[in-house]
């Protein structure tokens, strides 16, 4: 089986590779009664978004709730979950037995609208309420422009911005989302917009920006975070979205940016429903990178020139709507566990998420120990299968050379069945680094039984860099 990554870096722009799987290319095509479902803090939740709102009305339904990439009903952070599994007991009573039980008649999106809270270092309930809107694009959801103000901006983020972007996939550890955002928006060039005492703004979709830059080199990426900045100056990530320059006028095709000249580009940040409370400020915060979630290029580091006059912000902001009340939810429920014994260790577990910087070398590197919603490193189930697991994830970068990027995984996965005499591991190492002209990819993977090596295979590849 060839590594996903070389795949992946061979169509690095939105061709036929990426089109045939895509529900936006043809949403008629879709016949089913469909129950979308999301998290905001889910890379998928914006395809709830779409599917309301392209989808028939008598035959799709939208919600979208305080979660990460798990099952509502988890109960894992941030919360609070839900009764999911009645949720979709119901639905497909529905449609499956033809039961009348009022499912069609809840609105066409139920959404969890966050209030203002802190940033926390251990995630619990975020608190705010459910929302229901009837259509999709909503008449409650009106589109309000914030123009930028001041002169022109030079921005130049140091190539560590982004080391506080949380986890591109939350999973319901407590070190997933991101942290305060002040060393960030510290990187960034920032424009402020006051919440006026009284009412709440509360927004719902996708914000949008337009921004006016000059690019001095052909290659470059903009990003946008959106923050919630309370009284005593923590700074909470709202949401956020990037669009990599050469892809301004589409992302099929990769054009590079006429050096010298300004341009507007305007791009949408991922859906969420948040309330700013008054007293607050709406913090708008742009940078030129974000590692590790975007890769660098040669010359990026030289970033862009922001010109205020022409740029502003775009906020979905939602009024109340009588189609708020009533939204209930039962409590979760699950059936009896299995019975499966972690076994207690002596080891302290590694911290999810570790920053180092090397001040001699001027490198930062971001390591992490990728658990996947609390999962702990071992497990014993009820048949006697013995089943580890351990990975380590580690992503490195100099302040100013956006080609000292490098990527490394490591895991171990091991099915142990001692009363059997048997006792299969898998080991893997994935390493990427990028020059100026490609990617460099080097995969291994090793499979012992015992401490015998079964099978054991290396790749190594060069895969031109092809979309800016």
């Amino acid at each position: 089986m060839e590594p996903l990554v070389h795949t992946w870096l061979s169509h690095q722009t939105r061709d036929g590779y990426w089109r045939h799987g895509s529900v936006c290319e043809d949403y008629a095509a879709i016949g089913a009664a469909v129950l979308a479902v999301g998290g905001w803090h889910d890379p998928y939740r914006d395809t709830v978004l779409r599917l309301v709102e392209h989808l028939p009305p008598a035959r799709v339904r939208g919600l979208i709730g305080p979660w990460s990439h798990q099952y509502p009903d988890r109960g894992l952070p941030p919360g609070p979950a839900i009764g999911f599994l009645q949720e979709t007991l119901r639905w497909w009573d529905h449609w499956l037995k033809g039961v009348d039980n009022g499912v069609m008649d809840e609105p066409l999106l139920r959404s969890w609208i966050s209030d203002s809270h802190p940033p926390a270092t251990v995630y619990q309930e975020l608190p705010g309420r459910w929302v229901g809107d009837k259509a999709w694009p909503s008449a409650s959801v009106i589109p309000v422009v914030y123009g930028l103000q001041g002169a022109p901006v030079a921005v130049a983020s140091p190539q560590h911005t982004g080391l506080d972007a949380g986890r591109f996939f939350p999973f319901g550890n407590e070190a997933d989302l991101p942290p305060d955002q002040r060393e960030e928006d510290a990187k960034s060039a920032c424009f402020e917009f006051p919440v006026a005492q009284g009412e709440p703004v509360e927004i719902l979709g996708r914000p949008s920006v337009t921004v006016r830059l000059r690019l001095d080199v052909p290659y470059g990426q903009v990003v946008a975070r959106l923050c919630d900045v309370a009284p005593d100056g923590s700074s909470t990530l709202v949401t956020r979205g990037a669009l990599n320059l050469s892809a301004r006028e589409g992302r099929d095709r990769a054009v590079p940016w006429p050096v010298g000249s300004y341009e507007d580009v305007t791009f949408e940040l991922n859906g969420i429903g948040h309330a700013f409370a008054p007293g607050h400020r709406i913090r708008l915060a742009l940078s030129s990178a974000y590692w590790p979630w975007i890769w660098p290029r040669a010359g990026s580091e030289a970033g862009w020139t922001l010109d205020p006059a022409g740029s502003e912000l775009t906020l979905p902001v939602r009024a109340p709507s009588p189609s708020d009340e009533g939204i209930i939810f039962e409590a979760p429920e699950q059936s009896e566990p299995l019975g499966v014994v972690f076994p207690e260790t002596l080891d302290e577990p590694r911290p999810e998420r570790v920053v180092v910087r090397d001040v001699a070398r001027g490198t930062w590197r971001l390591e992490v120990a990728p658990r996947y919603g609390g999962s702990r490193g071992s497990r014993v189930y009820p048949d006697g299968l013995e089943w580890g697991e351990d990975g380590t994830e580690s992503y490195e970068i100099q302040d100013a050379d956006p080609l000292s990027a490098r990527a490394r995984s490591e895991w171990r996965i091991r099915l142990h069945r001692p009363e059997l005499g048997w006792d299969a591991r898998i080991e893997t190492r994935s390493e990427i680094s990028c020059d100026e002209g490609g990617f460099m990819t080097s995969n291994e993977v090793v499979c012992r039984e015992g401490a015998e090596v079964v099978f054991h295979r290396t790749w190594e590849r060069r895969l031109p860099r092809t979309a800016g």
